[in-house]
């Protein structure tokens, strides 16, 4: 193949057409563009369960991981007919965006080779962008945090979801922390999934006060101390998807994982040059994320204890 010549590649009954191919993308080992593309092919049914039916921000390197990032909202002028869309608002400037809509592999495809590394969806879907069905748990070390405080807190965070009679979806977030999802009913708008997830948070520093802080401020964090980030679950707030490649030059991925692994994963070994065995043996670790959707209701009766405003 000629440098940087133009491939194509079949998704489904879709052609795809990838230009620079051979572009390196993350120099820690010179993984290319088209390295990228087979990995995402590799994962695919992962990657669109992930993302299906949500509104998507993408984070876009035209020049590899090492150049610019581009956070991308809306699809250019130009996108192919049969590429999915969901418009979404953003009360505070007036305007709307039609962001991608992941329905298909062939979508993510389309978005790599529009220099896409990164996919953050929304956690809410396109049949009602208003009401989330997705919270997310996110344990975000802080600075001088080490990955063994991690482990502690998110056996702390199972335990208490095990409380609750809810299951959640442990993931890699393809840098220093873990992040927890779990499905929740479309019934409750963000400010008040965000509540809840103030309540979830303020239980777990409760009980792991030595391990964790829920403080807004970031100057008031200890930063040996790891954050509950509950304000990931506020409008337009997103976070790496679920098989999400991190724009970092190891080509990390925010790899599904089991809660016995907790205890032993190294979040730096699942790379775009790793995570394709692992799925293609385990599969999709979050397959059955959809079964269940669970109520906020016990949540929310927490945070009205507590005392927490909207």
């Amino acid at each position: 193949m000629a440098k940087d010549s133009a491939v194509e590649v079949e998704v489904g009954d879709r052609t795809l057409r990838i230009s620079n191919p051979d572009r390196v993308y993350f120099p820690a080992r010179g993984e290319t563009k088209l390295d990228l593309v087979e990995y995402y092919l590799s994962v695919g049914d992962g990657i669109v369960r992930a993302l299906r039916e949500r509104p998507c921000m993408l984070h876009r390197f035209p020049k590899g991981v090492s150049g610019e990032k581009v956070h991308q909202k809306r699809i250019p002028s130009g996108a192919p007919p049969w590429l999915e869309t969901v418009r979404v608002h953003f009360p505070r400037y007036n305007r709307h965006a039609d962001e991608l809509c992941v329905t298909e592999l062939a979508s993510v495809i389309w978005a790599v080779q529009m220099s896409t590394v990164e996919f953050h969806p929304w956690n809410s879907r396109r049949a009602d962008t208003e009401r989330p069905d997705e919270w997310r748990i996110d344990l975000d070390p802080m600075p001088e945090c080490d990955f063994a405080r991690v482990r502690r807190v998110a056996k702390v965070a199972h335990e208490v979801l095990d409380e609750l009679g809810i299951t959640g979806f442990p993931k890699t977030s393809g840098g220093r922390g873990l992040h927890i999802y779990v499905r929740i009913e479309p019934r409750w708008g963000f400010s008040e999934v965000r509540r809840a997830a103030l309540a979830f948070a303020l239980e777990v520093e409760r009980r792991a006060p030595d391990d964790v802080t829920t403080a807004w401020w970031r100057r008031d964090r200890d930063p040996a101390l790891l954050f509950v980030d509950y304000n990931q679950n506020a409008r337009d707030h997103t976070i790496a998807s679920a098989y999400s490649v991190r724009g970092v030059p190891e080509a990390t991925v925010s790899t599904p994982i089991r809660w016995d692994e907790v205890d032993d994963v190294e979040p730096r070994e699942f790379t775009i040059a790793t995570v394709p065995r692992r799925f293609a043996k385990v599969g999709d670790l979050h397959a059955r994320i959809d079964d269940t959707a669970y109520s906020l209701e016990t949540l929310l009766e927490w945070a009205d204890r507590d005392g927490l405003e909207d």
